[in-house]
């Protein structure tokens, strides 16, 4: 059973990404203040700049974004927030007899990821989501090109590999402690980007993590 992260996006598997927040939005609008207006031949006035697929020009870099991780999550090394646990039912109300009450995880990013893994794991995914999911043949190469134009060095890309259409690709996120790692399939509006759990110590392995399954 997955938590409720109250807050939902348009990609695959999203019921767990959270739309950006009003900061991250207006760090965006601030960018997109800077770029001119052009005219159409209608007259009307469209905002210039139009980018091409994975330029991230206008969007909060990874310096801010992990500023306001800091800000904004909890602090390294904080529990994980238990799974919501259902409310009984009242009494003497009549159960369905075909109810079936899901199991809770013990293992996997919701029960091994801390709370500041968990939180800035959200924007992570949101945002490397974003940027691949109109990628157009999303080969290792323009998979790689993209996370770098976020600002994620190639020392914290893992195991590229592409099958058919798409490509597989992780990432490390562990920091302060932290066991975040992100496992993503770029398959253009099929992208999938989830949490997985790294080893908490030594060199990134993508066959020693724990995931969600994107891909699987």
């Amino acid at each position: 059973m997955r938590r409720d992260t109250s807050s939902t996006s348009v990609f695959a598997r999203s019921s767990r990404r959270p739309r950006l927040t009003l900061a991250l939005v207006a760090l965006a609008v601030l960018a997109l203040g800077a770029c001119g207006t052009v005219k159409t031949s209608t007259g009307a006035e469209q905002v210039a700049g139009a980018e091409s697929v994975g330029s991230r020009q206008s969007d909060p870099t990874l310096a801010e974004i992990e500023e306001y991780i800091e800000q904004s999550c909890p602090p390294p090394g904080a529990p994980p927030v238990p799974p919501p646990t259902p409310a009984p039912a009242p009494p003497g109300a009549e159960v369905p007899v075909d109810t079936v009450v899901p199991d809770t995880p013990t293992a996997g990013p919701e029960v091994e990821l801390n709370a500041r893994d968990w939180c800035a794991g959200n924007h992570h995914e949101q945002r490397i989501a974003e940027a691949l999911l109109g990628l157009v043949e999303p080969t290792p190469t323009k998979v790689n090109e993209i996370l770098n134009d976020l600002g994620y060095g190639d020392e914290r890309i893992h195991d590229l590999k592409q099958s058919g259409a798409t490509t597989r690709f992780f990432v490390d996120l562990r920091e302060k402690g932290g066991r975040l790692c992100l496992e993503g399939v770029a398959a253009g509006q099929e992208t999938v980007v989830d949490k997985c759990v790294a080893s908490a110590t030594g060199p990134f392995t993508p066959g020693g993590r724990q995931g969600s399954g994107a891909g699987r």
